[in-house]
């Protein structure tokens, strides 16, 4: 890439991880990486749509000094294999794939709290849904950070239009994003994608390294995975919600007040859905709360896994 990117500094403190072997029931491998004692308290973190493990760069690190943190790159992203079949991308998907990781990583009985932030909150509710038994024997808790359960386009906040117009506003959203998110970046396109990615996910007043950061994810993932989970997501979770019935476990709801691409609104509803809601919080910032918040995302983290652990404890 011809663009000059400015370094973000946690991605070259985060400490080194130790590879494991996944593969989802489709065969495809997904590159999963566990830092921090083995003996530790997992926690399993699932980035967003065109990011990768090293989004967690700050989670990781403060993390995995005492817990075992488990974190991995959804197909088509990072080092995952990107599908051969251009259909092997959706809600079933993100679900197996998730479950494949916590088969792989967790032991007999062992539970974890998991956190996705994005798509990887999507693929939390998305297993919830399609492995209700799954959630009970693997999850003391979960959290959802900057996500939603539907209507995927209706808040996105790219242009203001007249309400008579919402309409011809979410079908315009939904064939820019499957656009971008196919179209490889050439010459000429680099600096208009680069402003559109910064707009979505970042809030304005960010670091700009954070921005040049999120961008550089983005150009980083093959446009086969970009174009393919944008075009899951946009039909899939559009005007539709997933259910929350199944998920169970304690809940701890984080969304963003100026997050332009999944609005407050989105992680209000979820904390209003969710059955076991362990705490719902607002913080300032954009999209991307891990990054731009992330002592704030870190301390909430922390605590939910205390209060399931002294939970575990007290009825043992």
């Amino acid at each position: 890439m011809a663009l000059r990117l400015r370094r973000y500094a946690p991605v070259d403190a985060m400490p080194e991880g130790r590879s494991v072997e996944v593969r989802s029931p489709d065969g495809t491998r997904i590159h999963t990486e566990v830092f921090g004692p083995e003996d530790g308290y997992p926690i399993v973190l699932a980035h967003g749509i065109t990011c990768a493990i090293r989004v967690w760069a700050n989670q990781i690190a403060d993390l995995s000094r005492d817990h075992r943190v488990i974190a991995y790159d959804h197909r088509g992203h990072g080092r995952s294999d990107v599908p051969k079949r251009r259909g092997n991308y959706g809600l079933d998907y993100l679900a197996a794939d998730l479950d494949a990781v916590l088969d792989a990583t967790l032991a007999p009985g062992e539970r974890a709290v998991i956190g996705g932030h994005s798509m990887g909150g999507i693929a939390i509710t998305s297993w919830s849904q399609r492995y209700p038994a799954r959630v009970r024997q693997c999850a003391d808790a979960v959290a959802l950070i900057n996500t939603t359960t539907g209507d995927l386009l209706r808040d996105v906040q790219l242009v203001p239009v007249p309400r008579p117009l919402a309409g011809s506003r979410v079908r315009a959203a939904g064939a820019l994003l499957k656009q971008l998110g196919a179209a490889p970046l050439v010459p000429g396109s680099i600096q208009q994608s680069r402003r559109l990615v910064a707009q979505l996910a970042v809030g304005r007043d960010a670091e700009p390294a954070i921005a040049d950061f999120v961008f550089e994810l983005f150009a980083s993932t093959p446009p086969a995975g970009r174009g393919g989970w944008a075009r899951a997501l946009v039909d899939s979770v559009g005007s539709t919600h997933i259910s929350l019935r199944n998920l169970v476990v304690p809940t701890l709801v984080i969304g963003s007040r100026k997050d332009r691409l999944l609005p407050i609104k989105a992680s209000r509803r979820i904390a209003a859905d969710a059955p076991n809601l362990a705490a719902f919080v607002e913080l300032s910032g954009g999209h991307c709360a891990n990054l731009e918040r992330p002592g704030e995302v870190n301390a909430q983290l922390r605590s939910l896994v205390e209060s399931v652990r002294g939970e575990n404890r007290s009825i043992s």
